[in-house]
């Protein structure tokens, strides 16, 4: 009961929850986005090139900024599939003062290779930016969360159950800077730690092309400590894909 008390009161904020200022929405603007189309190579539970596609979108409203982020990622190879995650992802601030704010999100990603048919993750709490200029930003949040995972059939009968769930402690660390006049470094960590520790960790490098075209590498850690039997509990991405901001 306390678990179910606790998402719907999270999932409740989510309408009214984001933070001002960032440089992704430039000038008078109150939307903006970013596209991404690219080449993959991953190893771990899958080992194979394949093709990333992600869309992140903005909008601020004064105090308020939501973002929005779906990504895929798919490949098939002698009409087998043999790599699929797909992920939607929902966050709004809204801030306190010029660096604090409170954020809530609630993500949903597939990924069938990792023994699991979907799993879904809400949280909120507090964020603050230690650094907030024009050329470098480093950002943190944290709050409780809930954590449901549902076994795939084959591994629900393995396993003798059919799926996980977990009150979760949710932080993100954020890091940015500039890289001369045309180039963004950017290392982002994300963990969500309760019974078990899943992370992510993403680094990456853009370097602008012409206008709002950009080609950016980066290098994605996902991990988790307890994973399913047969399953690793690392996995990478290597992605270059090309990046166009509107």
């Amino acid at each position: 009961m306390n678990k179910l008390l606790l998402t719907a009161a999270i999932t409740l904020t989510m309408p009214f929850a984001a933070h001002a200022g960032s440089d992704f929405v430039e000038g008078d603007a109150t939307f903006a986005g970013e596209a991404e189309l690219g080449a993959t190579l991953t190893t771990g539970n899958t080992d194979t090139s394949s093709l990333k596609a992600r869309l992140a979108l903005k909008q601020e409203l004064g105090n308020w900024e939501n973002q929005y982020v779906l990504e895929g990622l798919y490949k098939e190879d002698t009409e087998e599939v043999t790599a699929k995650r797909y992920f939607f992802g929902i966050q709004g601030d809204y801030q306190i003062n010029d660096v604090s704010y409170a954020f809530a999100n609630t993500n949903y990603e597939v990924d069938p290779f990792t023994g699991y048919d979907f799993t879904s993750t809400t949280s909120a709490g507090y964020g603050y930016r230690f650094i907030d200029t024009e050329r470098m930003s480093l950002k943190a949040e944290a709050g409780p969360g809930y954590i449901y995972q549902q076994l795939d059939d084959e591994t629900s009968l393995a396993e003798g159950y059919d799926s996980d769930d977990s009150i979760v402690l949710h932080a993100v660390v954020d890091f940015q800077t500039k890289v001369g006049e045309s180039s963004k470094f950017q290392q982002k960590f994300v963990a969500d730690w309760g019974e078990k520790l899943d992370g992510r960790s993403e680094t990456s490098l853009t370097a602008n092309i012409i206008g709002a075209l950009a080609m950016k590498f980066a290098v994605i850690v996902r991990y988790n400590s307890d994973p399913l039997d047969d399953k690793k509990s690392t996995d990478t991405e290597t992605n270059m894909t090309l990046l166009y901001s509107f």
